[in-house]
């Protein structure tokens, strides 16, 4: 904690191939969970290339036709905003092969005959926090999704003239005596019109920059180490440059590699996956603890066997950050929450249509909506803990 180091995070742009992707599984998510039938489960994976788009996975729930599913993909293409040759959200070519979910899933998941309800999955999952930033995520990953979030805005308010959907951003940091000290270098690279120079594109997204990172972090940044479009030319972008696939930016969805993760994506899974509400539940429990001050930073790792309702581990690191004793975390956080899946899902109340949101800029770090996004964002457990504690 006390060493001076660089640490690098990168996000993605909704309109990056693997972010449509998750976008479009998502939106299948939050529609067949619309129905508020509670055995509702989805797992639906996307690929996109040059004016295509493929959906394939189980489902569970109510009979909802495949027309309706392919006008909302249209429909996601669209608000992402892209209508090019190579990927226009009217001609582009959809196939919907969702079919019925594996009736062995169903009987290791379901509860019945006095059973509780099992875990859709096995798995790890971690959450953490960390005091960097006021939404208590790592600065890296946080400074990343909010330049990338306000070049989105602006583009489709015509504010930002010339930017096309796909970009990327990427932020290194000085990090001393443990703490975010300045913005070393920052690369933004963004599809854009043709005819625009990369020193064009440089001061189309500057404003941004400044907007989202504190003055004081960007101190003594030069130029040269403000990259854009360091390749030249990007015009063909989005599926169209690259394919894409659901799940395939899992540590832009989470800390940018600031902690660890157990492997599973979330994009496209209904919250009987515990992959995506575990990991939602560890972060929950990893924020509290920090906005509790029991520790400057915290990671809480969970672990699942199918069809078992009980975490197998439950296991707490502060990196000496600490101010509390480890075992006595693991035990508040245990005592205080519900960690069954039907437990996570019921508190952080997963069973809404609250997904399509999540599927890009972040899965945490998030604020809390009235309508029920991002509530594993709230600090509410934080009298409990200082009280316990």
């Amino acid at each position: 904690m006390n060493r001076s180091y660089l640490f690098t995070s990168e996000s993605v742009s909704e309109g990056h191939p693997d972010k449509v992707c998750d976008r479009i599984s998502d939106m299948v998510v939050d529609t067949y969970l619309s129905s508020g039938d509670p055995q509702t489960r989805v797992a639906c994976e996307t690929l996109t290339t040059t004016n295509k788009v493929v959906l394939a996975g189980e489902v569970r729930g109510p009979s909802i036709p495949k027309d309706q599913i392919i006008s909302q993909v249209r429909d996601c293409i669209k608000d992402i905003g892209y209508e090019q040759d190579g990927f226009h959200w009217k001609n582009c070519d959809i196939d919907c092969l969702l079919h019925e979910q594996s009736s062995d899933i169903a009987m290791g998941v379901d509860s019945g005959n006095n059973k509780d309800e099992g875990a859709g999955d096995q798995g790890i999952m971690f959450g953490f926090a960390c005091k960097d930033t006021d939404t208590l995520m790592p600065a890296p990953i946080h400074y990343s999704h909010q330049i990338l979030h306000k070049m989105a805005v602006a583009r489709k308010d015509g504010s930002a003239n010339g930017l096309e959907p796909d970009s990327k951003s990427q932020v290194t940091m000085l990090y001393e005596n443990g703490k975010p000290s300045r913005v070393t270098s920052l690369v933004i690279s963004s599809q854009h019109k043709e005819g625009l120079s990369p020193s064009d594109v440089k001061e189309i997204v500057r404003p941004y920059i400044y907007e989202c990172i504190p003055n004081e972090l960007l101190e003594g940044l030069k130029d040269e180490e403000f990259y854009v479009n360091p390749t030249g030319n990007f015009v063909i972008g989005g599926p169209d440059g690259d394919s894409g696939l659901t799940g395939r930016k899992i540590i832009v969805d989470t800390y940018g590699g600031a902690a660890p993760h157990g492997g599973g994506a979330f994009s496209g899974k209904d919250p009987s996956k515990v992959d995506r509400s575990a990991a939602y539940a560890a972060r929950y429990l990893a924020k509290n603890v920090v906005a509790a001050d029991l520790a400057d930073q915290c990671t809480i790792q969970l672990s699942y066997a199918i069809g078992v309702s009980k975490p197998l581990s439950v296991y707490v690191n502060t990196n000496g950050t600490n101010k509390v004793d480890e075992e006595k975390i693991e035990k508040l956080v245990q005592d205080l929450f519900d960690l069954s899946p039907r437990g996570i899902r019921e508190h952080l109340k997963l069973t809404n249509n609250i997904y399509v949101p999540t599927s890009s800029y972040g899965h945490f770090g998030r604020e809390p909506t009235d309508k029920g996004h991002f509530t594993w964002e709230k600090t509410d457990l934080v009298d409990a803990l200082k009280n316990i504690s």
